[in-house]
């Protein structure tokens, strides 16, 4: 009687391992995720913000400028490298 509880327990073990390795290797969601690709907002910390376009160039590079207030924030990078510039009017 004993060997069918533990066989039972160890078979609980195992398929919660499996359970959670295949939650694990579930691709995770991106910032802004939550928002569908037509729409010109993103929701974050339950804030709607402006969406930025990204132009991402065929090396790889990409560019994206933000207005914030009177100055324009540029934000550029490649090979997770990035750079931002202001310019303010």
């Amino acid at each position: 009687m004993k060997t069918v509880q533990w066989a039972a327990i160890a078979g609980a073990a195992v398929l919660g391992m499996t359970a959670g390795a295949a939650w694990a290797s579930a691709p995770g969601q991106k910032e802004g995720g939550n928002t569908p690709p037509g729409w010109s907002y993103e929701v974050r910390n339950g804030q709607r913000v402006p969406r930025v376009p990204r132009k991402v160039n065929a090396d790889g590079s990409w560019t994206e400028e933000i207005r914030q207030g009177n100055c324009t924030v540029t934000r550029t990078g490649r090979d997770g490298e990035v750079r931002e510039t202001r310019k303010c009017d």
